[in-house]
């Protein structure tokens, strides 16, 4: 049966005044999720207080929730959990990649993965000694620059900035051929393309789920173990809540079964309400369709915006098949042009050093969203209403 698209649209809070095309940054609130927490602090907090825990299956939902995430990232049952941020997962992923590694001291990442990604890299390096070392080259040469001395590849599949898209399976044979592991970022895939981790053999994953899959600010991240490493992947960072036992108080770790040792801290159950209830919208959705839609959406954005604001450049892949559900323009004052656009109702971003970007989500954005888009950033091109001192100032985030 096909997406209904309306229907999932009408699911979402969204401001009528406002083109909203920066999911790939933070989505929109699913109307549902506001009750869905009130009832987690009202009649789960408040009733049941530490006893939650245990009835209102505190304790298991990172790994419930984490087999709802797997369907949409092609993943095995029982192979995400969630917990944490991104940045902490990436840290786990590739610590543990090394240690399965032990002979190679080298990852290899390319110069448009998040910064974020390549600072965990590079700090994780520091501490294992000045033997190991971060690898960066330009996304367009990753494949050939995974030879016999890289340890593990940390990439991330859609790039944040101009939506490019690695090819994983691809990367992650060549990988294993040279007996490299691979960790791959979803921050910019999950809920925003068909992904296949299983079926492409990919040894760790982690991505977040407050962009596309619309959990809130601050929502928690997930990390993806393949099973045939799960014994074997001993987490550098030895939580409580990954140990074998937890309540047993041993003080000596041992690492729980699957991947639960991937657990660290505490589960924040208030954010974990708020994703079930966006996981309840995508219940609803086909990713297939999913993708389709969103191809279709970013190439009348593209074809729209160059018809009308020649001064801009593409900085996405004019194919559809190799971008993420984004689209991002060049122009030396795309700062102050994204201002101009949020201040005329189209929330899009800024990416340094002068990327306008604006991200599409089919589960609520429409034609017409596109086509508001187009008219109301040729007319601000049009007629340089970016030129405003106001506009050029930076804010704290752009």
């Amino acid at each position: 049966m096909p997406t209904d698209f309306a229907s999932l649209r009408s699911q979402f809070d969204l401001p009528e005044d406002m083109i909203y095309l920066d999911g790939n940054s933070l989505g929109p609130l699913p109307k549902a999720a506001a009750a869905r927490v009130a009832r987690t602090i009202t009649d789960e907090w408040g009733k049941m207080l530490i006893t939650g825990w245990n009835k209102a299956g505190w304790m298991a939902q990172p790994s419930a929730v984490g087999d709802r995430i797997a369907k949409l990232i092609g993943a095995e049952a029982g192979s995400v959990v969630m917990g944490d941020t991104l940045s902490i997962k990436v840290y786990q992923a590739l610590a543990s990649a090394l240690e399965m590694n032990p002979k190679r001291r080298v990852i290899l990442s390319d110069t448009g993965n998040f910064p974020s990604d390549l600072y965990m890299a590079n700090g994780l390096c520091r501490t294992l000694g000045p033997d190991y070392t971060l690898k960066t080259v330009a996304p367009e040469d990753v494949l050939e620059a995974i030879d016999d001395t890289i340890a593990v590849t940390l990439l991330t599949e859609v790039d944040y900035r101009t939506g490019r898209m690695h090819d994983m399976q691809a990367i992650t044979d060549r990988a294993h051929a040279k007996g490299a592991l691979t960790v791959w970022d979803l921050a910019h895939s999950a809920g925003a393309l068909p992904v296949h981790l299983a079926k492409c053999g990919a040894d760790f994953a982690v991505g977040c789920t407050y962009k596309y899959l619309n959990s809130g600010p601050g929502g928690p991240a997930f990390i993806y173990v393949a099973p045939r490493h799960q014994d074997a992947a001993r987490p550098a960072l030895s939580g409580w809540l990954g140990h074998a036992a937890p309540f047993a108080f041993d003080l000596d770790y041992t690492p729980g079964a699957g991947i639960e040792r991937m657990r660290v801290g505490t589960p924040p159950v208030l954010q974990l309400a708020a994703l079930e209830a966006s996981l309840d919208i995508w219940d609803q959705a086909c990713i297939k369709d999913v993708r389709a839609k969103s191809i279709a959406l970013t190439d009348r954005f593209i074809n729209g915006v160059e018809a009308a604001c020649p001064t801009l450049t593409l900085a996405s892949p004019r194919d559809g098949t190799k971008r993420g559900s984004q689209v991002s323009f060049r122009h030396a004052e795309s700062y102050a042009i994204m201002q101009a656009c949020i201040a005329h109702g189209v929330i899009g971003d800024f990416r340094a050093p002068d990327i306008l970007r604006f991200g599409f989500t089919p589960l609520y954005t429409s034609d017409q969203d596109v086509d508001g888009a187009i008219k109301i950033l040729s007319n601000i091109m049009a007629q340089n209403l970016w030129d405003r001192p106001d506009y050029k100032t930076r804010a704290r985030v752009t």
